[in-house]
């Protein structure tokens, strides 16, 4: 169980270190998202709750990384609102919201009330995360309803997958991540080869929180137990092939470029209900083509904005 007076000792600590304590300098101008305009303060806050929600100890060497991993959050999150403010018939359901909260929670053994408690005494207002998690769940129903009907499952390769499930044990890989934005082809092995290098330098979770554009940077790429069976043949293959403790090859993506890290395998037990193993194939596989969309209008309506930073 984490120490809760640690944790809190620790974060209002870290705040020091971040940036320069005056207030002046703290509350100026920092970017601009179009023409929404972001505070130090809000880097520092952000920065706060980077470090609360994954439990992490601030220390002087992650300073710029920290601060690198909180501006990216942020100019995302006004990327997203500026898109959403352009739909006014959106909503989310509360109990996503909740969900969310407990998940988050439970991920530093804590619940919702004890996080709370954590942001007051890092006085950090507890809304703004809430309003970062409505910022997501309202962007996933833009999308959804944007992109609706385009969610085309193939029945046959649904079939096959159930049939390939009742003769084969099903495994799992706890996967780190780092996608780094595409490039000419004649620039793909120059940038792996940069990637690589940082990799073998800094760490693979460092690499990820400096560079990567997917959002589990902020986690340097942790991106959980990945079933076998909820990513497509080529990813599949890759998984695989790849030992535990290893980094994959590159991958192309249609936004960027995706090396992995196993850090382990396990086998799942074998699905008892197959109707129950079809629906969870189907949202699966809805939940990857929802990805797809969400990155690709994502990445249009950041190009139509100008990001400009104030230091």
């Amino acid at each position: 169980m984490i120490n809760f007076k640690r944790i809190i000792s620790v974060f209002l600590i870290s705040i020091l270190f971040v940036f320069e304590s005056n207030a002046v300098i703290k509350d100026s101008l920092f970017i601009t998202v179009g023409s929404k305009a972001i505070t130090r303060s809000d880097i520092v806050n952000e920065i706060k709750i980077i470090l609360i929600t994954n439990a992490k100890v601030f220390s002087e060497e992650q300073r710029k990384q920290l601060e690198t991993v909180a501006m990216q959050s942020v100019i995302k999150r006004a990327i997203k609102n500026t898109e959403l403010e352009k739909f006014n018939f959106l909503t989310y359901d509360r109990n996503d919201l909740d969900r969310e909260l407990i998940r988050i929670s439970k991920n530093i053994n804590m619940d919702p009330m004890m996080l709370k408690n954590t942001f007051e005494a890092n006085d950090v207002d507890f809304s703004i995360l809430i309003k970062q998690i409505e910022t997501e769940l309202l962007w996933n129903s833009l999308i959804f309803q944007l992109y609706k009907n385009k969610l085309e499952i193939n029945a046959d390769e649904i079939e096959e997958e159930l049939a390939t499930l009742q003769k084969k044990k099903i495994r799992e890989y706890l996967v780190s991540e780092i996608v780094i934005k595409l490039v000419d082809n004649n620039q793909i092995k120059t940038e792996v080869e940069n990637l690589k290098n940082k990799i073998k330098n800094e760490g693979f979770e460092n690499v990820a929180m400096k560079y990567s554009i997917s959002d589990t940077a902020i986690k340097g790429g942790d991106l959980g137990w990945v079933n076998e069976n909820s990513v497509n043949e080529k990813l599949k293959l890759k998984l695989t092939e790849t030992p535990i403790g290893e980094i994959s090859d590159p991958m192309l993506l249609p936004d960027g470029i995706l090396m992995f890290k196993i850090r382990d395998k396990r086998e799942m037990k074998e699905f008892k209900n197959l109707e129950e193993a079809k629906n969870q194939i189907v949202k699966d596989e809805k939940k990857k083509i929802l990805k797809m969309h969400s990155l690709s209008h994502y990445d249009k309506v950041r190009r139509k904005l100008a990001i400009n930073y104030f230091r």
